[in-house]
C-alpha cells in the first residue's frame, strides 16, 4: 500500500505541477487583463469560458485514451502502443475541425446567452486567434496523455513549466505594447498562448524524435490508413468521456455568459471566482489521472484486487487534498480576491463567491476521481447520463431560474452567488451518485 500511495503520490505530483504551470496561462491572463481595464476582464470571462468549453470537451476526448495505454503498458504489449497512437491521429484530427469551427463562429452562442452587445467584438476578436492556438494544444494533450499513461510524466511537466516562462512576458508585453508594438489589449493575450502552445509542440516533437524511453512503443512509423475498429473502440471511450467534460465544464462555464447580463463588475468577479476554482482543480485532476494510470496498469496486468487497492489510495489521497484546498479557499478568500482586482465592489462580491466555490471544489474533487476510475473498467455511458440530468438540469437551469426568475420560497437573487449555489449543490449530489457507482463496479471485478 504504502509503495503504491507513493507512486500515485509522486505521479499526481508531478502531473500537478505541469497542470498549475498551463493553468497559470490562465491566471496571468485573467491578472493582465484585469490590470488592464475592468472592460477587458469581463471580455475575458466570456471569451475564456467559451474557449475552456470548446478545449477541455475536446481534451477530455484525448484524455479518455489514457486507460487503452496504460492497459498495453501493463501487459507488457509496447510494441502495440505505437499504431495505437498513430491512429489516435485521426481522432484529434476530427477534433480539431470541430474545435475551430465553434471558435471561430461564436456569434450564434453570444446572441443566445444575450452577451451585451459591448462586449461581442473583443471576445469574437479574441477567440479568433485561440482558434489557431487550438491545433497544437490538442496534440500536445494527446503527447501528453500518452506520458501520463506510461507512467513519464516528467518530460511534460518540463515543458509546460519552460512555456509559462515564455507565456507571462509575451502576454504583458502584446497586452500593453512596447517595444514598437501597439497596446493590443485583450487580443493581445490570445497571440502570447498561439506563439506558446506552437512552440511547445515543435518541443514535444523533438522530444519523441529524440528520447530513448519512446523507442520501444515504435511511434515514428509510417501512419497507417484508419482502422475502424480501432476508431471505435478509441470513440466508445473518449466520446463519452468528451461529452461528459462538455457538460461538466460547460455547467461552469456557461454561468460566465448568462451573469455577464448582471455588469461588468459580477462578470469580473465571477472571473475571480472561477479562475480560482479552476486552479484548485488541477490537484484532484493529477490525483486522478495518476490513479486511472494505476488502475488500468494493474487491469492491464490481470491482478483485480491491486486495482482495488490502487483506487483507494487514490481516494485516500484525494480526500485530503480537497478538504485542504477547500478550506483555504474559504479562509484566505478576502486576499485571494484583491490579487486579481482592485475595485472593492469587485473583491467583496468575489470574497462572497468564493465560499460557495469551497464546497464546490470539494465535491468536484470526489467526482472527478470517480469518473476516471470509472472509465478505466470501460463505464462511460451512465456518468454521461448523470452529468447531463443533475449538471446542466439541476445545476445550470436552477441557477438561472435562481438568479433571475426565482425558484420555489426563493426570489430572484440577481446574483451570481445564485449560480454557484445551485451548481455546488448539483455537483454534490453528483459526486454521491458516482461514488455508488464506482463501488458497485469495483465490487463486480472481485
Amino acid at each position: 500500500m504504502a509503495s503504491e500511495r507513493s507512486l500515485i503520490a509522486r505521479h499526481a505530483g508531478t502531473v500537478l505541477v505541469g497542470q498549475l504551470a498551463v493553468m497559470a496561462f490562465g491566471v496571468t491572463d485573467t491578472i493582465v487583463a484585469g490590470r488592464f481595464a475592468e472592460s477587458a476582464l469581463a471580455a475575458l470571462s466570456v471569451g475564456a469560458a467559451i474557449f475552456i468549453s470548446v478545449y477541455v470537451s475536446l481534451m477530455g476526448v484525448m484524455q479518455a485514451l489514457l486507460p487503452v495505454w496504460a492497459e498495453l503498458q501493463g501487459a507488457g504489449r509496447s510494441s502495440e502502443v505505437g499504431r495505437s497512437v498513430r491512429q489516435s491521429l485521426y481522432l484529434c484530427l476530427i477534433a480539431m475541425v470541430v474545435g475551430m469551427a465553434v471558435l471561430l463562429f461564436p456569434g450564434a452562442l453570444l446572441r443566445w446567452t444575450d452577451v451585451p452587445e459591448a462586449m461581442r467584438h473583443d471576445v469574437e476578436a479574441y477567440l479568433a486567434v485561440l482558434a489557431w492556438a487550438l491545433p497544437p494544444a490538442l496534440l500536445s494533450r494527446l503527447f501528453s496523455t500518452l506520458n501520463q499513461s506510461l507512467g513519464h510524466p516528467k518530460l511534460v511537466t518540463w515543458l509546460q513549466i519552460a512555456s509559462l516562462g515564455l507565456k507571462l512576458p509575451l502576454s504583458i508585453w502584446f497586452t500593453f505594447g512596447g517595444g514598437g508594438l501597439p497596446a493590443l489589449g485583450l487580443v493581445g493575450c490570445g497571440w502570447a498562448t498561439l506563439l506558446v502552445n506552437w512552440t511547445m509542440l515543435a518541443c514535444a516533437i523533438w522530444l519523441l524524435r529524440s528520447q530513448p524511453l519512446y523507442r520501444p512503443y515504435g511511434i515514428w512509423r509510417r501512419v497507417e490508413p484508419p482502422d475502424f475498429a480501432q476508431l471505435r473502440r478509441f470513440a466508445r471511450l473518449g466520446v463519452p468521456g468528451g461529452l461528459a467534460v462538455l457538460v461538466e465544464v460547460t455547467s461552469f462555464t456557461l454561468m460566465a455568459l448568462f451573469i455577464a447580463r448582471l455588469g461588468t463588475a459580477a462578470a469580473a468577479a465571477h472571473q475571480i471566482a472561477s479562475n480560482l476554482t479552476a486552479v484548485a482543480y488541477m490537484t484532484p485532476l493529477a490525483l486522478a489521472i495518476a490513479t486511472s494510470a494505476r488502475v488500468s496498469y494493474w487491469l492491464g496486468a490481470g491482478d483485480a484486487a491491486r486495482a482495488r487497492r490502487a483506487c483507494r489510495t487514490g481516494f485516500q489521497l484525494t480526500l485530503a487534498g480537497a478538504l485542504l484546498l477547500s478550506g483555504a479557499m474559504a479562509a484566505l478568500r478576502w486576499q485571494l480576491a484583491g490579487v486579481y482586482a482592485d475595485n472593492p465592489a469587485v473583491i467583496a462580491l468575489a470574497a462572497t463567491l468564493l465560499l460557495a466555490t469551497a464546497v464546490y471544489h470539494f465535491a468536484d474533487a470526489v467526482q472527478t476521481l470517480c469518473v476516471f476510475v470509472l472509465r478505466c473498467y470501460r463505464v462511460t455511458l451512465l456518468p454521461l447520463a448523470l452529468y447531463s440530468t443533475l449538471l446542466w438540469g439541476v445545476g445550470l437551469g436552477g441557477s438561472y431560474l435562481l438568479a433571475y426568475k426565482g425558484l420555489g420560497p426563493w426570489p430572484a437573487m440577481q446574483s451570481p452567488l445564485a449560480f454557484w449555489l445551485m451548481s455546488a449543490a448539483a455537483l454534490a449530489l453528483t459526486a454521491l451518485l458516482l461514488l455508488g457507482l464506482l463501488w458497485r463496479t469495483m465490487a463486480r471485478t472481485r
